[in-house]
């Protein structure tokens, strides 16, 4: 694999979770990290902890901050951060906008930032944690599961658009992982999440490994693979197992 040390590197959300797991790793492989997180005080503790530059504020527009806090270049960022709100078919406006400006809008922009530099270097990185309610669903999470297979298809569309000019696109889609979006997903994320949860450091584990192999996408989980093969193949089928499920969660008959 290539070394990441002495790359610029930017991390949102990386106060805690998954990603204050990429930040230390990248930091472990001597890269130099910006620490964004939207709760000051964790980012900070976090650049701390890995001697990273702890860049603080709303993922959604952090872009042009964190490339100036690492001396004007970025030669990988991670678009971590998400929305994980519960949702319906009733869900409010203020809900959906949130999901799609966190989930996607900060996808958009961060890259709307940096392409041109990638593009004009011939090389780049854009690491986009997308989840696994981004190739499949998430029971409970409509504004969730829509802005996840959307950061998803923004992902393979700058892959299949800009690779044969240097730019390296990851997505990652893991299912549970034991963080605080986990326990905020309630009885649903108990139900469908839980069982085969893992650690963020797993996760930041499975990057690496895809990026060693230069793979797109990133599956912690390798049962989601075979999910979504099965959904391919027979939507129907994969519907009704996926409504089973949502039947258990509301305790009505299957």
């Amino acid at each position: 694999m290539e070394s990441m040390r002495g790359s610029a590197v930017v991390v949102t959300g990386a106060g805690a979770g998954i990603g204050a797991a990429l930040a230390r790793r990248f930091a472990a492989e001597g890269a130099r990290v910006a620490v964004n997180d939207a709760d000051p005080a964790r980012a900070r503790a976090v650049a701390r902890e890995i001697d990273g530059i702890a860049v603080p504020g709303d993922a959604t527009t952090i872009a042009p901050a964190a490339r100036a806090a690492l001396g004007g270049t970025v030669d990988v960022y991670c678009a971590n951060a998400g929305s994980a709100g519960p949702g319906d078919a009733y869900a409010d406006e203020d809900v959906w906008a949130t999901a799609w400006e966190v989930n996607v809008m900060a996808h958009v922009r961060a890259v709307r930032e940096l392409l041109p530099g990638w593009l004009a270097r011939g090389e780049g990185r854009f690491v986009a944690t997308v989840s696994a309610a981004g190739l499949l669903s998430m029971i409970g999470a409509a504004p969730y599961s829509a802005t996840k297979h959307a950061a998803y298809a923004h992902a393979e569309w700058l892959s299949l658009t800009y690779r044969h000019r240097g730019l390296k696109v990851h997505a990652i889609c893991p299912s549970g992982v034991r963080t605080e979006m986990l326990t905020a997903a309630g009885t649903a994320g108990e139900l469908v999440l839980e069982p085969g949860a893992i650690e963020p450091e797993a996760v930041a584990d499975a990057l690496f490994e895809g990026i060693a192999a230069d793979r797109f996408l990133i599956l912690p989980h390798p049962d989601v693979a075979r999910f979504r093969q099965g959904r391919a193949a027979d939507p129907d089928r994969w519907l009704a197992g996926m409504n089973r499920v949502q039947r258990r969660w509301e305790g009505a008959p299957e």
